[in-house]
């Protein structure tokens, strides 16, 4: 019987990885699984423009609540999912973007 070892989360090297941006998720992992359609189909579907998806799909655009409700009903997965991913992704560029300021301001919990 081989035993299994167990290896330590680097909780540092976690929270410094950048997230996937949800619109990756969705062109990656999600797209290949609703058949062969184009983006212009895919948009028609849930009532917005190809370049408003392709933002999307690209990173370039941010998925807000009616995006995401129009993604959650398109695949079948709810809003709930879409925006809290999109809510990791924004968390994680707020901490890198304000490191600075957040080094002075201390933890009351500490």
């Amino acid at each position: 019987m081989k035993r299994h070892e167990e290896y330590p989360v680097n909780r540092e090297a976690v929270l410094n990885r950048k997230p996937t941006h949800p619109g990756d998720w969705f062109t990656e992992d999600i797209l290949p699984h609703l058949g062969r359609r184009t983006i212009s189909e895919m948009a028609t579907l849930m009532g917005i423009s190809r370049q408003h998806l392709h933002g999307v799909m690209s990173g370039e655009r941010s998925i807000t609540a009616d995006m995401a409700v129009r993604l959650g009903k398109l695949c079948g997965n709810g809003a709930e999912i879409w925006l809290g991913l999109q809510a990791r992704y924004d968390a994680w560029e707020a901490r890198r973007r304000l490191a600075k300021e957040l080094k002075k301001i201390p933890s009351l919990s500490d």
